[in-house]
């Protein structure tokens, strides 16, 4: 394999077999981190809560565990696949993932019009100010995904904005580790976006450069990280707020 050097003096494999391979450890690798950070999260309050007495949740909550718990595994399953060179099965899987991402929009819909009518926020957060969190939600996810899904057939783009999308999903699960849950917002999100960076410093090593969908993708999601904690505290999303839950 030779190896040849960007303008900056980045190393970049110039051999496409030790690049494909390269590819399929990192995006497989990475989805498992980021369902590791989900499960970690929620053990006490889902998937380990027999163990932990936690109380019983109703019906609602236990079918959007379990639909996003199916998308985690999907994701894992999908580089997977391309890693084996199936990828007919790929496609077909993905046909049902697109179907799968948009019962859990809807899943996340309600769940948040439940925990608004409820009250519900972490310490220290208002509830309706909070209620923007959740409901960010179900804008920027079925955004990025949806965006996946149409370029699907530019498979650089598809995977990196497959796995930005669900990077919206991963900090509620980062907002329950017991070290992470006192600092707030903030933190869920920076905890998050280490899995960005990951992806940024991997397209740096890997090509020399940074992919377009891993900037753009990126840059929406943080964007949209920003706004929920500057703009939760505000008049106009409180307003709006109180009439979503109405």
């Amino acid at each position: 394999m030779q190896t040849t050097f960007s303008g900056v003096g980045v190393a970049v494999p110039s051999s496409p077999t030790s690049r494909w391979h390269r590819d399929r450890v990192f995006y497989t690798s990475l989805p498992i981190a980021m369902a590791l950070a989900v499960i970690v999260g929620f053990a006490p309050t889902y998937y380990l809560k027999a163990a932990f007495g936690t109380p019983a949740l109703r019906p609602m909550y236990h079918l959007h565990g379990l639909l996003f718990s199916c998308w985690m595994l999907l994701l894992i399953a999908q580089p997977t696949l391309i890693a084996l060179r199936r990828t007919d099965v790929h496609r077909r899987v993905g046909a049902a993932g697109a179907v799968l991402a948009l019962a859990m929009t809807f899943m996340a819909l309600a769940v948040t019009l439940d925990l608004g009518r409820r009250g519900v926020g972490p310490p220290g957060v208002s509830p309706l100010a909070f209620l923007i969190v959740p409901f960010s939600t179900i804008v920027v996810f079925p955004i990025l995904i949806g965006a996946a899904l149409k370029w699907r057939r530019r498979t650089e783009t598809h995977k990196r904005l497959m796995l930005i999308g669900t990077l919206e999903l991963v900090p509620a699960g980062v907002a329950r580790w017991s070290a992470v849950a006192p600092l707030g917002p903030l933190a869920y999100f920076g905890f998050t976006d280490v899995f960005l960076i990951a992806m940024l410093v991997y397209d740096r090593t890997s090509r020399g450069r940074f992919h377009p969908a891993t900037i753009w993708g990126g840059l929406f999601l943080v964007a949209s990280q920003a706004l929920r904690i500057v703009a939760g505290e505000t008049a106009a999303w409180q307003a709006f707020a109180r009439w979503f839950i109405s």
